[in-house]
């Protein structure tokens, strides 16, 4: 989650970056902004749970930075359709991500009331921007949907990679490890 929510902002800068450099649309601009203060609100969160729990971030954060800064820009660069499907497309991704946690969360760790309940309020922010886009004009007609595709696919195989990435050291560090809740593996 947290670097889900890290890479969100990157994808935010990428688009504001092109706004305001760019492409002029305040209205946009102010939306895309608004959206970017909910993930930094979740980001906080996520970067207080690693240093509690003494977890240390995926190595990906580079490349996530890198291409959620690239994504951002490129589908602004392409118009407020592209910019708008961006946040839609990655949003129903992180819904249901969101939905495997919090099933993970109710079923296997009672004690985690204050996560799960984070986790929920997270993932309603989340579907609020994914309306918001549809609200503004993001679709999946024509080539949008391909776009939409490419996104989604890239979005499940940052998520798949970090968790691999950050799960195969943790074992490789703490070889009694057994559990993948035990090291938020479930990130």
């Amino acid at each position: 989650d947290h670097a889900g929510e890290r890479g969100a902002i990157k994808i935010y800068d990428g688009q504001l970056l092109a706004l305001q450099l760019l492409k002029s649309d305040p209205d946009l601009e102010k939306k895309v902004s608004e959206m970017k203060e909910h993930e930094k609100e979740h980001l906080k969160y996520f970067e207080e749970q690693l240093a509690d729990r003494k977890i240390r971030p995926t190595l990906m954060l580079p490349l996530w930075d890198f291409l959620g800064t690239a994504l951002g820009f490129g589908t602004a660069m392409l118009g407020k359709k592209a910019a708008m499907l961006c946040t839609a497309s990655v949003e129903e991704v992180i819904d249901k991500h969101y939905l495997d946690q919090i099933d993970y969360l109710s079923k296997n760790e009672k004690k985690e009331k204050e996560l799960l309940s984070k986790v929920k309020k997270f993932r309603q922010d989340e579907l609020d921007h994914r309306d918001i886009a549809y609200e503004e004009g993001a679709n999946k007609d024509g080539p949008y949907g391909i776009l939409d595709a490419i996104i989604k696919i890239g979005s499940k195989a940052a998520i798949e990679i970090s968790k691999k990435i950050w799960f195969t050291k943790a074992l490789n560090e703490h070889p009694n490890t057994n559990n993948q809740a035990n090291f938020g593996a479930k990130n």
